[in-house]
């Protein structure tokens, strides 16, 4: 499974976000939350879907706390944020490198993928894991639970740099 490697532009989201942990996941009660109300936003660019995680700078994937805490977002690119539903929030996706992954099969087997990136193939690539939000691209090709399922993995990563004598 080898990623695309792409520079992502800048994208301005509308969604609606809840801190959670892997321990205590609340991201059905997020989209539950989000899916009624995504047709309020008038500007969406697309009809993609974003699963936004934004990760504070302690939390460390080599050494996996369950228990620690991000922010999770369920969000639609927009235009611009000039129509923001009520008791929506809007957030800007900076610009960046990003190693991107097609999982494909039921949301609920997405950990085998994110093991796969975490344990093989960051530690063998030309780069590192980058501070920047992760996020998911769930488009036509994705189904939640069908074994047909698509969706995309995007993880922020910056290049191995050699050091310089």
């Amino acid at each position: 499974m080898e990623p695309r490697i792409e520079t992502l532009s800048e994208k301005k989201l509308i969604g609606k976000k809840i801190s959670m942990s892997f321990a205590e996941n609340k991201t059905v009660e997020l989209w539950k939350g989000f899916m009624p109300r995504r047709k309020e936003i008038k500007n969406n660019l697309t009809t993609e879907l974003f699963s936004l995680q934004v990760y504070n700078k302690s939390f460390d994937f080599k050494k996996f706390n369950q228990d620690l805490l991000f922010e999770k977002w369920a969000a639609i690119e927009v235009e611009d944020f000039n129509t923001i539903p009520d008791k929506m929030e809007c957030f800007t996706l900076n610009t960046g490198l990003y190693a991107i992954f097609i999982h494909k099969g039921a949301a609920s087997t997405g950990e085998k993928t994110f093991k796969y990136i975490f344990e093989t193939w960051l530690p063998k690539s030309d780069y590192y894991l980058d501070d920047r939000p992760h996020f998911e691209i769930l488009g036509a090709k994705y189904k939640n639970e069908d074994p047909e399922s698509e969706e995309e993995i995007w993880i922020p990563i910056k290049t191995k740099r050699p050091i310089e004598k």
